[in-house]
C-alpha cells in the first residue's frame, strides 16, 4: 500500500507508495498510478521522486491527474533525467510522493470550459471529474489541443458535455469564450496569452472568470527556492506556493 512518512509542511505529508501501474501512453509520454489514500484538490500538484540514486537531487512536480479513495494518478511527459528515471519505474516499485502543494481551481458554477494544450490536460481531468453533474454546473464542455496526436481523449469524453479535440492549432482561438461563466485553462504560454488578451480587450460581452493553471520548472515546491516566480499585476509571485493557479487578468506575460 502506501506508508507515511512524515510530516512536511501544513497539510503536506511524504508518503512511499506501492506503484499500480506505469503506463506508456504514447511516446515520451506515461500515466503513473500509484496505492494510498490521498488528498488534493482540481490544481493542485504533488512533487515526485522514484530514485535512490544521488543525483537528480530534487523531486519533480506534477499535477493531479485523478484520485480516489485507493489511489492517485500522474500524467507525465520524459524531458529530463528525472521524468526518464520514473519512466523506468514497474508494478509495485516504490515511489516517494509529497504533497498536495499549491492552490487548486476555484468551485464554478453556470456554464464551465476547460482548455487544456498538450500535457496541460494533466492539470485538468480532475477537475472535469469533479465538475461533471455538480449541481451548480449547467454544462461543461472541453477544449483539447495537441501538436500531432490526441492522447486521453476517451478519459474525457466520459466527464463532459461537449468534446472538441485539434490537432496542429492554437485551440484556445477558436473559442466563443463568452458563451461561459468560466474557464479554467492549463497548457502552453500563446494559449493562454491568447485566451487572456481576447478576454481582457473585449468591452461589449459579458466576461468569463479565467483561471490559468501555470506550468513553470519547480524545485523545491514550498517556495523556499524562488525559481518558479511568475509576473502578476501584484508583483511577482511563486507558482508552487501562490499559485499554480492564478486569475488570468493577473497574470503579466512577458
Amino acid at each position: 500500500m502506501c506508508k507515511r512518512k512524515n510530516f512536511d509542511v501544513k497539510g503536506c505529508y511524504t508518503q512511499l507508495c506501492r506503484i499500480i501501474y506505469n503506463k506508456k501512453i504514447e511516446k515520451d509520454i506515461y500515466l503513473l498510478k500509484t496505492k494510498g489514500k490521498f488528498q488534493g484538490k482540481m490544481g493542485q500538484f504533488y512533487m515526485l521522486k522514484g530514485w535512490n540514486t544521488l543525483h537528480p537531487i530534487l523531486a519533480r512536480p506534477f499535477a493531479i491527474f485523478d484520485i480516489d479513495s485507493h489511489s492517485i494518478s500522474f500524467l507525465y511527459k520524459i524531458v529530463g533525467e528525472g521524468t526518464k528515471l520514473l519512466s523506468n519505474l514497474k508494478r509495485d516499485d516504490n515511489i516517494q510522493i509529497m504533497g498536495p502543494y499549491g492552490n487548486g481551481f476555484p468551485q464554478p458554477e453556470g456554464n464551465i470550459a476547460l482548455i487544456g494544450g498538450g500535457m496541460g490536460i494533466a492539470a485538468l481531468f480532475l477537475a472535469a471529474k469533479q465538475l461533471y453533474n455538480n449541481h451548480p454546473v449547467k454544462s461543461l464542455d472541453i477544449f483539447l489541443g495537441f501538436k500531432d496526436k490526441a492522447i486521453l481523449t476517451d478519459f474525457f469524453q466520459a466527464y463532459t458535455h461537449k468534446l472538441v479535440i485539434d490537432i496542429g492549432n492554437l485551440v484556445s482561438s477558436k473559442i466563443d469564450i463568452y458563451r461561459y461563466d468560466y474557464i479554467f485553462a492549463c497548457g502552453p504560454e500563446d494559449m493562454i496569452k491568447t485566451l487572456v488578451y481576447k478576454n481582457v480587450s473585449q468591452k461589449k460581452y459579458k466576461k468569463p472568470r479565467i483561471y490559468i493553471s501555470l506550468e513553470k520548472r519547480m524545485a523545491c515546491g514550498v517556495g523556499a527556492c524562488l525559481s518558479c516566480s511568475c509576473k502578476t499585476k501584484n508583483g511577482n509571485k511563486l507558482v508552487c506556493k501562490d499559485g499554480p493557479v492564478f486569475p488570468g487578468e493577473n497574470i503579466v506575460f512577458e
